[in-house]
């Protein structure tokens, strides 16, 4: 085939310059999910001198950061956490605890989204601990309460802190004490903990909070449902929530029905007879009662003694608590016991033990290491 001049050099010049827009660019290999190029900056770290002058100053970033280290599962963590929380408390007790429990569904975020607002004017600083339930497949949490307080969440009086149950049971994260205890030191003089919301086993928020709160809504049950034992004799009052439009009388008829119920109960060790009140979350009904109610039971418990019995039988509860976990983890954590775990496993995996006689095996290895 013969080629013109001007054809001889259009080709020599296509072959020396590929650039061309004549010619189809080879495509390229499939790019990774993750920029290569990234480099995750490391956030600072703290000294515990800085994060407990952080936390007395009452900043709020510090006082997050020092909550995620307590919440850490890294044993690297576990001491300069300690450190930190032992050196707060000196600066902690001052706060009113306030347990928030129910149903799913049955307003607990809302609920405090409308009290809380009304609390920061009467000058007090909230923190809210809102605890989420973690999936038992993937382990995690969507700590999604946050976005349900949208209007409490941009006030500088307020803090709230999602956090994951993480497994423990009784409706509140395992770190849950610890964390008061720096939210009392960062200043924050009432503290709501809003729990998974299970229903009637969760019931270990009421060994951390001074009063513990209920929310109900109409329906959820009668006389008998009130009779249950469990987390309906530790409540101190409890709120029949969406009363409003045509759910009036069934709300009242709901608060009846509790009333009735409690009256089963025998009288609290406190001596404070439990209230019954509606509200409404939507309208804004009813919230002015229901903070007269916590004043009433506060003074009513700090006159009779019952306030600081209370905080003692806590204390030691927890106390017993910390040892419990501290037994767990140094067993967990030991080398041998976790090299023999595995093994132990597959035994039982395969039907060669049972689980009673692996434990043992377990146990007894780890007593005789310690001796």
């Amino acid at each position: 085939m013969s080629y013109t001049k001007i054809e001889h050099y259009e080709k020599e010049y296509l072959d020396q310059h590929h650039d061309s827009a004549l010619n189809v660019a080879e495509g390229v290999a499939d790019q990774p999910v993750v920029n290569p190029y990234f480099v995750r900056r490391k956030r600072r770290t703290f000294t515990t001198d800085e994060y407990v002058e952080g936390i007395l100053q009452g900043n709020i970033t510090i006082l997050a950061q020092a909550i995620t280290l307590v919440e850490s599962n890294n044993p690297a963590h576990y001491a300069q956490a300690q450190e930190i929380i032992e050196r707060c408390l000196p600066h902690s007790g001052k706060s009113v605890r306030i347990g928030i429990t129910g149903v799913p569904g049955a307003g607990k975020s809302s609920f405090i989204e409308a009290v809380g607002n009304m609390i920061t004017s009467l000058k007090h600083k909230l923190a809210v601990l809102a605890i989420d339930p973690s999936s038992e497949r993937s382990g995690g949490s969507i700590l999604g309460d946050k976005t349900r307080m949208e209007s409490i969440c941009h006030n500088p009086d307020i803090f709230v802190r999602p956090s994951p149950s993480a497994g423990s049971l009784g409706g509140v994260a395992r770190k849950t004490r610890e964390t008061i205890v720096l939210c009392e030191a960062a200043g924050f003089d009432v503290i709501f903990i809003e729990t998974v919301g299970v229903g009637q086993s969760e019931t270990a928020v009421h060994s951390m909070v001074d009063m513990f709160m209920m929310l109900q809504i109409s329906g959820a049950g009668d006389e008998l449902q009130g009779i249950k034992r469990g987390i309906m004799e530790m409540a101190d009052g409890i709120i029949i929530n969406k009363c409003d439009g045509n759910n009036v009388e069934k709300s009242q008829l709901a608060a009846s029905h509790f009333r009735n119920a409690l009256h089963l109960f025998p009288t609290p060790e406190s001596g404070w007879e439990p209230e019954v009140l509606c509200y409404s979350g939507f309208y804004g009904i009813g919230i002015k009662e229901i903070w007269d109610m916590v004043y009433r039971y506060v003074d009513f418990v700090k006159a009779n003694g019952y306030f600081e019995h209370r905080r003692a039988e806590q204390a030691k509860y927890w106390m017993y608590e910390s040892i419990n976990e501290s037994l767990r983890n140094s067993f967990f954590q030991n080398p041998t016991i976790e090299t023999m775990l595995h093994l132990e496993e597959q035994a039982v995996l395969n039907g060669e033990k049972t689980s009673f006689v692996a434990a043992k095996q377990l146990l007894d290895t780890y007593f005789a290491l310690l001796h």
